[in-house]
Order: structure tokens, then C-alpha cells, then sequence
């Protein structure tokens, strides 16, 4: 069953930053890339690293594990480089009157 997850106000996400967020078991990665809000479980699938820690790139829209430079594509969350092959989780991101939820499941 979905369920929505509310973040918080836009206003404390500004472009470029990065906020974790955890639900039951799950801790996902919410990003602002250059004005988009996306999420991504925070779990690189090479060796279970966390991604908010890594570098993000607005202009790609990608994520760099800081353990081993893994990129890891924001919209889809495909591996763009090795030693990472297999994507991670994403979640759909609504806007609802100023304030960031997620859809999670």
C-alpha cells in the first residue's frame, strides 16, 4: 500500500542541498537538483554506502558514492559508472502547496 510521506517546506530544500529522510526501515536521499526535487534510497547498491554523502552534480543530475564513485542517475536511479551495476529504489516527488512528500511503499 502507498503511502505519503511529508518532508518539509520547499524553502528548506534550496537547490543544490540534500536532507535525509527515514521511514520504517528505509532511508532515502532527497535532492535538489538545480530546482527539481528528486528521491532515491540512500543505498549504493555496490556495498550499501550512504548517497547523501556523496558529491552531487546539479548539471548531470547525478549523485557520487563516496566510497567508491559510483554515479548514480537522480531521475531513474540507474548506475552511470561501475563498480555499481544494479540501480536503486527512486520515489515519486509531489509539490503540495510549498511543501515536499513522497510516495513510498
Amino acid at each position: 500500500m502507498t503511502e505519503t510521506i511529508t518532508v518539509c517546506p520547499v524553502s528548506e530544500l534550496p537547490p543544490g542541498s540534500v536532507k535525509l529522510v527515514e521511514w520504517e526501515d528505509l532511508e532515502i536521499g532527497v535532492f535538489n537538483c538545480a530546482g527539481t526535487v528528486y528521491a532515491i534510497e540512500d543505498r549504493c547498491s555496490h556495498d550499501n554506502g550512504p548517497l547523501v554523502e556523496g558529491e552531487l552534480d546539479q548539471e548531470k543530475c547525478t549523485i557520487e558514492c563516496a566510497r567508491h564513485g559510483s554515479l548514480f542517475d537522480l531521475k531513474t536511479g540507474a548506475p552511470l559508472t561501475l563498480p555499481a551495476y544494479v540501480p536503486v529504489d527512486t520515489f515519486p516527488v509531489t509539490i503540495d502547496d510549498g511543501t515536499i512528500k513522497l510516495e513510498v511503499d
